[in-house]
């Protein structure tokens, strides 16, 4: 049995990542999700265990100490990081996985797994960008100003990622990233 692929979508805060990845999940059944766990808090509508393990700080440093997550980073005053268990093990069985991290935790990921397959969500514009931010309702002004700022750094990183996928519109990126896996699978590895 082949190994599975493990599949990294990041990109700035607010670009989508959540929305495209849900996309691609009912568009793609077999892939699986990797939950991250946090110490931010839910978000309307969020469920620990389907969209994040939230963690109290506590915990979450238990988890670092202990070395069960896979990454982990603070962002924007909160932790984010991968559990390593799950990942590894969804692996091994030949299912492909995706990680929808910050672009910080993508880094880190590369450097432990530099066969994954690493796509940057990009926004059409940084207009854009500011105005799904802003259109959530639920960041101060202070924190838009700010995650813009990240978004700009974090852009500027994309030379470590294999594919850039503009996310204009969600179908269009769906089936863009779906490209992408067909193509991986299709390679001939050494």
């Amino acid at each position: 049995m082949s190994k599975g692929l493990l599949i990294v979508l990041s990109g700035p805060s607010g670009v989508g990542k959540g929305t495209v990845c849900t996309a691609l999940r009912s568009r793609v059944p077999e892939l699986v999700y990797s939950v991250s766990a946090t110490t931010r808090s839910p978000r309307l509508g969020e469920v620990n265990g389907v969209n994040y393990f939230f963690k109290s700080r506590e915990q979450f440093m238990d988890m670092i100490d202990n070395d069960q997550l896979l990454e982990y980073a603070e962002y924007v005053g909160n932790y984010y990081g991968t559990p390593r268990d799950f990942v590894e093990e969804t692996l091994a069985t030949g299912k492909d996985i995706i990680l929808e991290i910050e672009v910080q935790g993508a880094l880190k990921v590369k450097e432990k797994f530099p066969d994954g397959i690493f796509v940057f969500l990009m926004p059409p514009s940084l207009d854009e960008l500011k105005d799904r931010i802003q259109g959530r309702g639920t960041e101060s002004q202070a924190t838009i100003d700010h995650r813009m700022s990240v978004a700009v750094d974090e852009i500027n990183l994309l030379q470590h990622y294999d594919y850039a996928v503009v996310n204009d519109e969600i179908n269009l990126a769906c089936k863009r990233i779906e490209s992408i896996i067909i193509a991986e699978h299709c390679k001939v590895r050494k």
